[in-house]
């Protein structure tokens, strides 16, 4: 048999009973639908975590930072006498020195290795009557693209007597001498602005000593909700400089290490792979790809549960295409004799009665896709209006999307329910497959 003469038969047959197939097939819609609903919900909840997260770090960079044992070697015993750190003092395992760097960068997979320190006194910035606090922090690289960070004015690019600040240092800009019930002035415009510098230390007797320093800004960088936004960025010498001068001593990197480099790598699949190296030569090692590995191994965990919820409706549906099909057989025994009697194989009444079910399973299986998608757009409107307006009172930003269906999911459920119609009728097929034409004619 010919497989459209077969698809024709199929389709013949079931319109013959459009009531019985209908109520069958409302089963197969109903857990197909509830399928699709629920995994879109937990894929929607899986894409909004994602874009909140979004904002807590390039993906691709680790962050690294010698790991310190806390516990140091014990007092007295041993040979040593009574010298050595004491019990609780911070003794550094390992030291981010210049030859360490080397090693890190010896990784297969990272591109950069860049070292970066914080200006580690107190510090003033100053524009016309206006000052601030900011964190300020030295880069060994010349240009902030490097760490994945873009500018929306001028450049990335550092240099000396230059600064590129981040999108929300110039807010945090007041005027000292503003009285009281006066209205705060509104954030200065520093690109491309000269603005100074004060850095303060303390000598021994209290008082305070200050240094100026006059630098542009050059760049203004794109806002990205992390660290950035508040930060003011200098060459690493600078910041070096500006160290050794508040803490009154030379600076020996070689010897000291750096407080924490950023491990730039190639693809973000090998990020994990390589912060577990990192860990493994003694060093701490943080990358945002941690937490966003963890909340969508949760999600995924999510869709499971939730298409299981769906797919017990559908294994419901599927008995019932199963009584279905068992009834249909009792009804068509003299025709499925006749059918053998004039030459047909039991292959193809297995492939007649196969093809019902999975016809049943279809159409019940299209109608569920069509009804999730549109019950999901719907809860999507309600829920992002009711978001927005939840997010607009308590200053947040609102959802992108609640219920989020991928191309591949409704496919999936189409599949999937033609799939259990045709695996729900194999029994009654078989059966009908096996008969004795004779017996088939002779019943009543």
């Amino acid at each position: 048999m010919k497989l459209l003469d077969l698809v024709r038969l199929i389709f013949g047959n079931l319109s013959r009973r459009k009531a019985r197939v209908a109520l069958t097939a409302i089963g197969v819609v109903i857990g197909t639908a509830a399928v699709v609903i629920l995994v879109s919900l937990a894929i929607g909840l899986q894409k909004n975590a994602n874009e909140e997260l979004y904002g807590i770090g390039d993906l691709t960079q680790i962050q690294v930072m010698p790991a310190y044992d806390m516990e140091g070697p014990p007092m007295g015993g041993g040979g040593g006498g009574g010298g050595g750190m004491k019990p609780g003092e911070p003794q550094s395992a390992r030291l981010l020195t210049n030859s360490a760097l080397d090693e890190l960068r010896a990784i297969p997979g990272v591109v950069s290795v860049i070292p970066r320190e914080y200006l580690m006194t107190g510090v003033i910035v100053k524009y016309q009557k206006m000052e601030g606090g900011v964190n300020i922090i030295g880069v060994d690289a010349k240009d902030l693209a490097d760490l994945g960070l873009e500018a929306t004015e001028g450049g990335t690019e550092l240099g000396r007597g230059a600064v590129v600040i981040g999108a929300m240092v110039p807010s945090n800009f007041y005027n000292p001498r503003q009285r009281p019930g006066d209205e705060p002035p509104p954030p200065p415009e520093l690109y491309g602005q000269q603005i100074q510098i004060v850095v303060m230390k303390w000598d021994e007797q209290g008082t305070e000593i200050r240094k100026n320093l006059s630098v542009r800004v050059t760049g203004v960088l794109k806002e990205t909700r992390g660290e950035s936004d508040w930060t003011m960025y200098l060459p690493l010498e600078q910041i070096k400089a500006l160290n050794e001068w508040s803490g009154g001593r030379r600076i020996n990197y070689n010897k000291e290490g750096y407080g924490q480099v950023i491990v730039k790598v190639q693809d973000v699949e090998q990020v994990l792979d390589i912060s577990e190296q990192i860990t493994e030569m003694g060093f701490q090692a943080f990358t945002p790809q941690s937490f966003v590995q963890g909340i969508n191994n949760f999600y995924v965990i999510l869709q499971f549960i939730f298409g299981g919820v769906g797919a017990i409706a559908l294994l419901v549906a599927a008995i019932g295409i199963a009584n279905t099909m068992a009834m249909s057989i009792l009804e068509r025994t003299r025709e499925i004799g006749l059918m053998k009697a004039v030459g047909a194989t039991n292959r193809d009444v297995l492939a007649i009665f196969l093809g019902e079910a999975a016809g049943i399973g279809f159409l019940g299986g299209l109608g569920g896709v069509i009804i999730g998608w549109l019950a999901g757009q719907g809860i999507n409107v309600i829920a992002i209006v009711y978001l927005a307006n939840q997010a607009g009172q308590q200053g947040g930003m609102p959802p992108s999307v609640a219920v989020y269906t991928p191309v591949w999911l409704p496919l999936f459920a189409l599949i999937f329910s033609t799939i259990i119609g045709m695996i729900s009728g194999l029994y009654p097929a078989l059966r009908a497959a096996t008969m004795i034409p004779v017996m088939a004619l002779k019943y009543e």
